[in-house]
């Protein structure tokens, strides 16, 4: 009998911490296996992904291998293009070949979380800084550095400004915690640049609501504003981000603030995948769907008997809640207990046992905001206490370095947290820049530049030498043509509506130079310039027809056979 398979899609705090309660339910019993999919290879304990900004932990002191987390796991490090349900597969994106990939399951866990869009947000997409993941907190410290930098020598008054000013979005837990480490980041390592006055140093929150940190308690966000407000952070209230450019946050109230760093921590959107996926979806604010998954209390996707979703793709309902209107927050705390409770069940139904529900309120909440000050909400076993100040920072710490996952981990963290007491501030800036979308591609003869079937994931231009078509069928391969230099190829399966497959082979003739350009980069130069998009539909056309011809040629019309009339000395020709 096959064993079972339970695939697990994500690896935040709801995914990792079912993986490991499977691992232990599943103990020395082999009657099912574990797979988890993630687009990385670690885990990232989200709480302190904002105190890499100022360098009091290292890049890699908050992140855990996933491999070291989960060793009876297998780990798939790739991103899920989409879910198929009737089949019970998860397609994932290729890896270094362009080949499909496809994963079973028996029993699926969806744990994918939310993610960052701007889309519908003018001009964030192109000129606002992300702050979710951890490339996001090493890109912003990046580029504060360069910020500092370039301050430093400016001459331009009104450009220096610009430089020094920066601007955070969103006044919950992730902007109020970027701001603050920013504040104090900058301030303190400003004193290092003898052409910066650490007074021109500007810092600005905004945020929509009356007040920040709705999750918290009125009075216990209203302390966090005032020391914030008194560390220098400017917070403009009930005010919105409306749009960006390159040197300008442009402000609902119609303002424009200068700057050159500007960050939104905007509430996340709907996974993609989550919205594609044929499952009922939570009901939000104006009658509209939230695309949040529904789920009973056991966590089970209603309707389904194997499927679960958790986490910040889930919609919850609070224990005891009876109105049907409250649901879970998306906390790390609650995704720990909501992973723990699926490999419960799954377990459960795997085995024929006993399903449990969901019954944990939280323990409370707690936050920094700078200068070594915090506040924390507790509520354990009924009783509530409310902490600020030194004390709530000195709480945050010890709570978070306990619940970091590894020894090593938390050994790591707390001798960063030491040394950074009394060891001077850092300010290496990391020039780490993403390769870049067009590539040069070097070919020997004989290889392959792509194989028939493979994803159409680039379009390739021919810099030199030369290349031929090959197609496949029935084992039996013919050569459709040759390419040389100022030719492109590749084209066909990424421009034709519904083809994502190659439907021949390119293999180098000769030594081949190629530009490489990826598949989006060139579907939006070709929806955007008319010429270039009539100019590769006129390509594809022709190499239909030219395919066409050399696959299924047309037999030319045989030679005309003589034929003897009645009248034996004339000829006429009869065609067969």
């Amino acid at each position: 009998m096959a064993k079972k398979r339970v695939l697990i899609l994500g690896g935040g705090f709801g995914g990792v911490y079912t993986a490991k309660t499977l691992e232990k339910l599943r103990s020395d019993r082999d009657e099912f296996e574990i797979a988890l999919i993630n687009k990385d290879n670690y885990f990232v304990y989200q709480p302190m992904l904002a105190e890499i900004i100022s360098g009091h932990v290292g890049v890699f002191d908050t992140v855990s291998p996933l491999r070291s987390l989960l060793r009876k796991t297998d780990i798939v490090v790739r991103e899920v293009e989409s879910i198929d349900l009737k089949n019970k597969k998860v397609i994932t994106s290729p890896g270094f070949k362009p080949v499909r990939s496809e994963y079973s399951y028996d029993y699926l866990v969806l744990a994918v979380g939310n993610v960052t869009d701007f889309r519908g947000l003018t001009g964030l997409t192109q000129h606002a800084l992300r702050f979710k993941y951890l490339s996001d907190a090493l890109t912003l410290r990046n580029h504060t550095i360069r910020t500092l930098e370039e301050a430093a020598v400016e001459s331009n008054p009104k450009l220096k400004e610009a430089l020094l000013t920066f601007v955070v979005a969103g006044g919950g837990w992730s902007g109020v915690e970027c701001i603050a480490e920013l504040n104090d980041f900058v301030r303190h390592v400003a004193r290092k640049y003898r052409n910066i006055d650490p007074k021109m140093v500007r810092m600005v929150l905004l945020q929509s609501d009356t007040r920040i940190l709705r999750e918290m308690e009125e009075t216990l966000a209203l302390t966090a504003q005032e020391v914030m407000q008194k560390n220098g952070i400017e917070i403009r209230l009930e005010t919105r981000l409306a749009a960006a450019t390159g040197d300008e946050a442009v402000l609902s109230n119609g303002e424009r603030i200068p700057t050159k760093t500007l960050v939104s921590t905007v509430p996340g959107n709907p996974n993609p995948i989550i919205e594609a996926l044929d499952l009922p979806k939570g009901i939000g604010r104006g009658g509209k769907s939230n695309h949040r998954i529904k789920v009973n209390l056991e966590l089970q996707v209603e309707g389904s008997d194997h499927i679960w979703a958790i986490g910040d793709c889930a919609q919850i309902p609070e224990p005891g809640d009876t109105t049907g209107t409250k649901f879970c927050p998306p906390t790390a705390q609650h995704a720990v207990r909501e992973g723990e409770l699926t490999a419960h069940n799954i377990v459960a139904a795997i085995r024929g046992g006993q399903k449990k529900q969901f019954g944990f309120k939280g323990l409370g909440q707690m936050g920094v905001f700078g200068h070594h000050s915090a506040v924390a909400q507790m509520n354990m076993g009924g009783f509530k206490m409310n902490v600020k100040g030194y004390l709530a920072w000195l709480m945050w710490r010890a709570v978070y370095l306990m619940k970091l996952p590894g020894w090593d981990r938390q050994v790591r963290t707390m001798t960063a947290w030491v040394t950074a007491s009394f060891l001077p501030t850092d300010t290496v800036q990391l020039n780490v820049q993403p390769q870049a979308g067009i590539v040069q591609e070097h070919y020997e003869q004989g290889q392959y530049v792509f194989n028939q079937g493979d994803l159409g994931d680039r379009l390739f231009i021919i810099i030199k030498g030369k290349a031929e078509v090959i197609t496949t069928e029935n084992r039996i391969s013919k050569k459709l043509g040759e390419l040389a230099a100022g030719q492109f190829f590749g084209e066909m399966a990424m421009l034709r509506e519904g083809m994502s497959t190659r439907m021949a082979a390119v293999r180098a003739v000769e030594p081949l130079d190629v530009l490489s350009v990826p598949r989006q980069d060139i579907t939006a130069l070709a929806e955007y310039i008319p010429a270039l998009r009539e100019t590769f539909q006129d390509v594809i056309r022709r190499r239909d027809a030219e395919n066409l011809q050399t696959l299924h040629p047309v037999a030319p019309a045989p030679a005309p056979m003589p034929v003897r009339a009645v009248d034996e000395e004339d000829t006429i020709y009869i065609p067969r």
